[in-house]
């Protein structure tokens, strides 16, 4: 299934709150049975699959024409002033990408890691070179996983829009995982429909309108002070405009994934969804 066939596909960011027994595998037959079409599989501990379980998966998910995409371990900090910290990050996300590939998994999510004593400027050199470097290694293994990079919601943080969005004009086959609620948490200032539709304007001036029919997208309620994020809320506990970001989505003609990260997965996941589709319905007439 073509995410750009069908506009947004909706799902929810690791295994739904009502799935029984609580497992990946469950966890593709219940997104099956909620009606959404899309599951990202949280490795954000590391990869804990084995392989006949990993290509389980992959065959499930095929089965029900379910979207799957995966996050790479939180550990992850490619900016890290040790050595040993950086390699680890290396290997951590390459191995997330091997296992995310045996289940058959499109995009692969991460984060860049924390600026620490670097600038914005060198920050964006490391991980250049690194990045190119990961890919290139994937690519030689004839990998098929997208790597995302994820816009981050703490000042401390590599991830602006600007900064990823930077990286992916750069860097052959990255693209990014746009974080609404983080990108809102960081300054405060990116919500309303307006503001929305020139940072997706942003993204087709710097990758081209093709990058708009194949996004990847996280959005929850969120929670922030003068650092940035604090915690993910439920979109009824929000000040983040999410009703005008769907409009915004849509009028724009925006297709691929949104990743629901709410407390209350499953349920703000439908509650977007069913916005969405009542939305594009209106648009008709």
């Amino acid at each position: 299934m073509n995410p750009a066939s069908k506009g947004l596909l909706f799902g929810t960011a690791g295994i739904p709150l009502s799935t029984s027994p609580s497992t990946t595998l469950a966890a593709i037959d219940r997104i099956k049975e909620l009606g959404l079409s899309c599951l990202e599989v949280e490795m954000v501990r590391g990869c804990r699959f084995s392989r006949e379980t990993a290509l389980a998966i992959r065959r499930r998910a095929e089965e029900l024409n379910i979207i799957l995409s995966a996050h790479a371990p939180y550990s992850i900090n490619f900016l890290s002033a040790e050595p040993g910290k950086r390699l680890s990050a290396q290997e951590q996300l390459l191995s997330s990408a091997r296992m995310a590939d045996i289940c058959g998994i499109r995009n692969l999510v991460f984060h860049g890691g924390y600026y620490g004593a670097n600038s914005p400027e060198k920050a964006l050199e490391l991980l250049r070179n690194t990045l190119k470097n990961i890919i290139s290694i994937l690519r030689t293994e004839k990998n098929k996983v997208v790597l995302r990079l994820e816009t981050m919601g703490k000042k401390s943080q590599f991830g602006t829009l600007e900064e990823v969005l930077t990286l992916c004009q750069e860097i052959d086959e990255l693209q990014p995982c746009l974080d609404f609620s983080h990108l809102y948490a960081r300054e405060g200032e990116l919500n309303g429909y307006n503001q929305f539709c020139r940072a997706l304007n942003k993204v087709g001036k710097k990758l081209g309108e093709e990058a708009l029919k194949n996004l990847h997208l996280h959005i929850s309620g969120i929670e922030f002070g003068a650092k940035g994020e604090i915690k993910h809320l439920n979109l009824s506990e929000t000040n983040l405009y999410w009703e005008e970001w769907i409009m915004a989505l849509h009028d724009r003609g925006v297709s691929g994934t949104v990743i629901c990260e709410s407390p209350s997965l499953e349920s703000d996941a439908l509650k977007l969804q069913n916005f969405y589709l009542a939305y594009r319905e209106k648009s008709k007439v």
